[in-house]
């Protein structure tokens, strides 16, 4: 009984500690992103001022806004995946903690050289974040262990790496909040693009199959909008794998980090008991 007690100790520890704030949810930010985009399709792309008066684009905006009505959807995409790209870098940010986390992790592997708990937990609150939070539940139950005469050497172990493994579980999730949806992007974006290629290309051969002279107004329009579509839907994809793998290889140093820690902190234990 006295070994399941504490388990509720670690959430408590990571809620007090760690400070990873984000944004819950992403379909309210895919609204906001397609209403901005369908204005700034329609009001700013389709003014008057872009086209001469048989409604030939005279600009490159004039020429985007040729591109049809997938124009809109690509642009709230390519938003999309830049908003919850400012908002994983904040909470990453946050999630490392006010310091630099590899002095921290070098300054708690101090700490534990010298058998010097107290002193690594007032680190752990000093640093926050969390990493800093599951170093900080390790250390709750490594005192809790030390202190205890009941559990043998390999319980008292097991314990505490089921604790950092626990803390882990908890605290990760919200570093890769909205991660999956910039992964989607990285997929939807360049097939909207290509069905975008494809729809512009329809209304191209279109034209030209029309009886007499081709409409080259038409079939300029139809090759504006699969070229304009297929750069939308190419950047899209790009930007959002670039994102995406740059904050998960973020995530992976933030775990290595916990696991350098936690297994420091498992070997002193061993060492010292």
């Amino acid at each position: 009984m006295e070994a399941n007690k504490p388990q509720a100790k670690p959430a408590k520890a990571q809620q007090s500690l760690s400070n990873v704030r984000g944004i819950k949810n992403a379909f309210l930010v895919i609204i906001a992103c397609f209403v901005v985009a369908v204005c700034f399709y329609m009001f700013f792309l389709g003014d008057s001022s872009n086209f001469d008066e048989a409604g030939h684009p005279q600009n490159i905006w004039g020429t985007i806004y040729m591109g049809g009505v997938i124009v809109p959807v690509l642009q709230t995409l390519f938003l999309t995946v830049i908003v919850l790209s400012v908002e994983r870098w904040i909470a990453i940010s946050s999630a490392k903690g006010s310091g630099n986390i590899s002095k921290f992790v070098a300054n708690i592997k101090a700490c534990l050289v010298k058998n010097d708990i107290a002193a690594a937990q007032e680190l752990c609150k000093k640093q926050k974040g969390s990493v800093a939070a599951v170093v900080a539940a390790a250390l709750n139950r490594y005192k809790e262990m030390d202190e205890n005469t009941v559990l043998s050497k390999e319980q008292k172990i097991t314990t505490i790496q089921k604790e950092l493994e626990e803390a882990t579980a908890l605290e990760m999730p919200s570093l890769q909040q909205n991660l999956p949806i910039v992964a989607t992007m990285t997929t939807l974006g360049t097939l909207i693009g290509l069905l975008g290629t494809v729809i512009g290309m329809i209304k191209s051969f279109q034209a030209l199959a029309a009886s007499g002279a081709p409409d080259s107004t038409a079939l300029s329009t139809g090759i504006s909008e699969a070229l304009i579509n297929t750069a939308f839907g190419i950047g899209t994809g790009a930007l959002a794998v670039i994102s995406y793998n740059f904050y998960t290889n973020k995530i992976d140093n933030l775990t290595y980090a916990i696991d350098e820690i936690g297994f420091s902190i498992v070997q002193t234990f061993a060492a010292t008991h």
